[in-house]
């Protein structure tokens, strides 16, 4: 049987691999940073030949986009350091590698969605350390390996948008949420479904980038208009801008990926969001 590493496995998407696990015919190793140490070499390379590894789903990453301009080292230890450790691994030993990565490579200045072969210009220390790992797995190169980026990316566990806004639209009469910032939202869900249905067709000799998200194109603003209509919580949202809300991190005000690629390739069907939140709604007890 294929033995898959699953990295961050308590994050959003490493926990929806683990409810997924069960539908599929592979046998999965979970770990975390408590669990298995990713930034050191000699830890990652015992336990791949231990355990006869297989693939590697790298979804362990450092996400805290704001505290990452005052934690750069740790910042750039799990975004960058460990995705080198884990693709000289995964080359060294023959074994897939599937790492998640971000929008937050884009600036977000652009005028159209994105695409794989667009220019990267991250704002900020949690982008630069992101695509510093892209670079490194890219330039080691192990075979039948890829890049999926993501973007909004939420679910019924761990903390996000929809649960803060679910909290939030309970204790508070009204809220302010930023309507000039532009993308979709990915049920992580979603996300941890299309790796696993991917994997076999991987086959590539180079690595190769993907962009997915939900389809759609909404602001921040709508997605709360949502979440609330849904969740019938009686909560007025206010659309403000974005300067309105400073943050340590500039975010992109445009990060619309475009996934004709990972649909055309992989005959992938992509959910629209709306149906997403609709079923992590339902999930959290919330949909009403």
């Amino acid at each position: 049987m294929t033995n898959i590493l699953v990295t961050g496995s308590k994050g959003q998407v490493g926990s929806e691999l683990q409810i997924l696990s069960k539908d599929y015919n592979y046998n999965f190793l979970f770990t975390d940073r408590d669990t298995l140490d990713i930034t050191n070499e000699e830890a990652i390379n015992n336990f791949t030949q231990t355990n006869n590894i297989d693939i590697i789903i790298n979804c362990a990453a450092y996400t805290a986009v704001d505290k990452a301009e005052q934690d750069r080292k740790n910042a750039n230890k799990v975004n960058h350091l460990a995705t080198q450790v884990l693709a000289e691994i995964a080359k060294e030993y023959d074994i897939k590698l599937i790492h998640i990565s971000t929008d937050y490579v884009f600036d977000g200045k652009n005028y159209k969605p994105y695409s794989e072969n667009d220019a990267t210009s991250p704002n900020g220390i949690y982008g630069a350390t992101k695509l510093a790992g892209e670079k490194a797995m890219q330039a080691i190169n192990p075979e039948n390996s890829i890049i999926i980026r993501t973007s909004w990316v939420y679910s019924s566990f761990g903390a996000n948008f929809v649960k803060t806004m679910l909290r939030l639209g309970k204790e508070r009469d009204s809220l302010g949420v930023i309507f000039d910032q532009v993308g979709t939202p990915t049920y992580a869900s979603d996300l941890a479904k299309a790796i696993l249905d991917i994997l076999p067709q991987i086959k590539n000799k180079t690595v190769e980038i993907y962009h997915y998200s939900n389809e759609g194109v909404l602001s921040w603003y709508d997605f709360a208009k949502e979440i609330m209509r849904m969740a019938k919580i009686e909560c007025e949202i206010n659309p403000i801008e974005t300067k309105e809300y400073p943050t340590p991190t500039t975010r992109p005000h445009f990060s619309l990926l475009n996934k004709a690629k990972i649909k055309k390739e992989f005959n992938l069907s992509i959910p629209y969001w709306k149906d997403s939140l609709d079923m992590c709604l339902r999930v959290l007890g919330e949909r009403k």
